[in-house]
């Protein structure tokens, strides 16, 4: 009978949960790091050289934000100045390039965590020590997730450093680049959001390779599992935490997340934008000064439609609103994680015996 197959509990006793004294939890935590010790060095790596990019790029925007601010604005030098932060480092301004960072953790910290013990069979001899399969799960994904969850939210403080110029007061009169704290991959990166991303898809990772068995298919399920729904938070979710405001106010900051904008008369609903405002209208509003290419402005357009008794209506979720919106969305992030790591250790007690 060799080491891998002697029995680690007396015969007869069926239930490896209760047969032997638990261990402490402390002995599973280090058990856990010497298991995963490789994927978290990877993730420590990967996670340390965006941090140091973020950084690096991160001072030159700062100072280059600082100069154009500070400069005179009806000089040649200021327009330079300007021109040279709004066109800093393009890689990092949508955002989209670190969109992909939770899913990256997910997919090869969450997935093979336990899909790679079933896959090779080495959970036959794990899950029957001393320490129970269920608690062995629990105590390796717990403590997993809190490392995973605290690395991303380290990053996200120095993400919103890095995007605190282009959120900055005063940009739209110095005509800077800005960006409202909604905005569709920001958004992500910031407050307690990037954080809650991490973990549900480190928890997805881990459901994934638990009802998959095979690491590589689990790696590819969790991919598109967290892509599907971050799509839909981002383009269907996220709008309906909170009532839009409504206002009538043409001068809406460009902080705001606006949602749709509309022309009414008299109270009721007229047209859309100003492109399907009638003929009629469009041939009154004919004289009006014309722009540089011909054509006149939205702003002297809406000038004149509201000359003839038109009124632009806005929907729209003021930039106040952004810290609401982060702990509604963190919230259900959380729970939703909390979810998916518990059906992950129901799955395991019966799918592992």
């Amino acid at each position: 009978m060799t080491a891998l197959t002697t029995l680690a509990v007396p015969p007869g006793r069926q239930d490896d949960d209760v047969s032997l004294r638990p261990l402490p939890w402390r002995r599973m935590a280090w058990v856990t790091w010497r298991q995963h010790r490789v994927g978290l060095g990877g993730a420590a790596v990967f996670l340390g050289a965006v941090a140091v990019f973020v950084w690096k790029v991160g001072l030159q925007l700062h100072h280059a934000h600082a100069a154009a601010m500070s400069c005179n604005p009806s000089s040649a030098v200021c327009a330079d100045l300007v021109t040279k932060f709004n066109f800093s480092n393009h890689v990092l301004v949508g955002g989209y390039a670190l969109q992909i960072v939770p899913a990256l953790i997910g997919a090869f910290v969450g997935a093979p965590v336990l899909a790679r013990e079933l896959e090779t069979g080495t959970f036959r001899y794990a899950w029957t020590q001393g320490f129970g399969r269920w608690r062995w799960t629990l105590a390796k994904l717990v403590t997993l997730a809190i490392v995973v969850t605290a690395a991303a939210g380290a990053l996200s403080v120095l993400l919103s450093w890095y995007y605190q110029p282009y959120l900055a007061t005063g940009n739209e009169a110095r005509t800077l680049s800005e960006l409202s704290p909604f905005s569709l991959a920001v958004f992500d990166l910031r407050g307690v959001v990037f954080a809650g991303w991490t973990l549900v898809a480190f928890a997805i990772g881990v459901l994934a390779g638990v009802l998959i068995r095979r690491v590589v298919p689990a790696i590819v399920a969790t991919l598109a599992a967290y892509t599907g729904l971050a799509l839909a938070t981002a383009n269907v979710l996220r709008r309906h935490y909170l009532a839009p405001l409504l206002t009538s106010n043409a001068n809406v900051p460009g902080s705001a997340w606006i949602f749709r904008q509309w022309w009414t008369k008299g109270g009721q609903f007229a047209f859309s934008g100003w492109r399907d405002a009638p003929n009629n209208l469009l041939q009154q509003c004919a004289s009006i000064p014309r722009g540089p290419l011909g054509k006149p402005s939205p702003t002297t357009l809406a000038h004149c439609f509201a000359q003839h008794g038109y009124v632009q209506l806005t929907s729209y979720q003021p930039a106040s609103r952004f810290w609401p919106f982060q702990w509604i969305e963190g919230g259900w992030l959380l729970a939703l994680s909390a979810l998916l790591i518990a059906m992950t250790v129901w799955l395991v007690r019966p799918r592992a015996a």
